[in-house]
């Protein structure tokens, strides 16, 4: 016997709808536009949810801004949900160009620069999820010594599920029985409570398997910061 030496599982997001309906012991045939409307409903929601437990790697993008001199607010996408890192290209003429990590600030570090309008090579950036357009504020503000592209990598939400027309989860492979479990733990609680907490379990364990997979590697050091510390 061989294998079939394709790579080609990618279920569309109604094909998933119908397993996690099967999961709570619904069947094809008993389903009416109730249960496809609540189902797409869920679909959105747990993608929401997903964005929310987990910076995803599928979900990384890297939108760029060409900083103009003396602006220091700039509207990041609406689908921006959190920064992973920032670093900005500092050219010189056309021979040769710079790139330069930022450091992130909070809120109330941003407060307490006593002067946030000082123009030079920036250093430091601080994000502002507003509604609709997250911003990022640059500090300090870009100068006119050079040309600074600000290089802005990022996590987006999930593009919109649709159940119509075939269309497929904006999810990898890897995400796919993560997304089906969860959406079963969630239709079990409108259509079969008894089974909510054996789906719920389901959707935890799938998930932690799908975060683990998704996590980046990088590695990460916690040293304290003894030099600061006073009685």
């Amino acid at each position: 016997m061989t294998s079939s030496g394709t790579y080609a599982f990618a279920p569309s997001a109604s094909e998933l709808v119908l397993n996690a309906f099967a999961r709570i012991g619904v069947r094809s045939p008993e389903l009416t536009a109730q249960h496809l409307a609540d189902a797409a409903m869920e679909c959105n929601l747990l993608s929401v949810q997903f964005s929310n437990r987990n910076p995803n790697q599928f979900e990384l993008e890297t939108p760029t801004i060409t900083l103009i001199p003396g602006q220091a607010s700039y509207s990041l996408p609406n689908r921006t949900l959190a920064i992973g890192i920032v670093y900005v290209t500092q050219f010189y003429g056309t021979a040769s160009a710079v790139d330069r990590p930022l450091n992130p600030i909070s809120a109330s570090d941003w407060g307490a620069i006593p002067n946030k309008t000082i123009q030079g090579v920036p250093t430091a950036y601080n994000l502002q999820l507003l509604n609709p357009n997250p911003e990022i504020v640059f500090w300090p503000v870009p100068d006119s010594n050079g040309t600074y592209l600000a290089n802005i990598q990022s996590f987006r939400q999930n593009q919109d599920v649709s159940l119509v027309g075939g269309q497929t989860l904006d999810a990898p492979y890897r995400a796919l029985d993560a997304f089906t479990a969860g959406l079963a733990a969630r239709l079990a609680r409108i259509y079969a409570p008894a089974l909510y907490p054996i789906r719920k379990q389901d959707w935890e364990d799938a998930w932690n398997e799908f975060a683990i997979t998704d996590s980046p590697d990088d590695t990460y050091y916690l040293v304290p910061g003894l030099s600061s510390f006073y009685y």
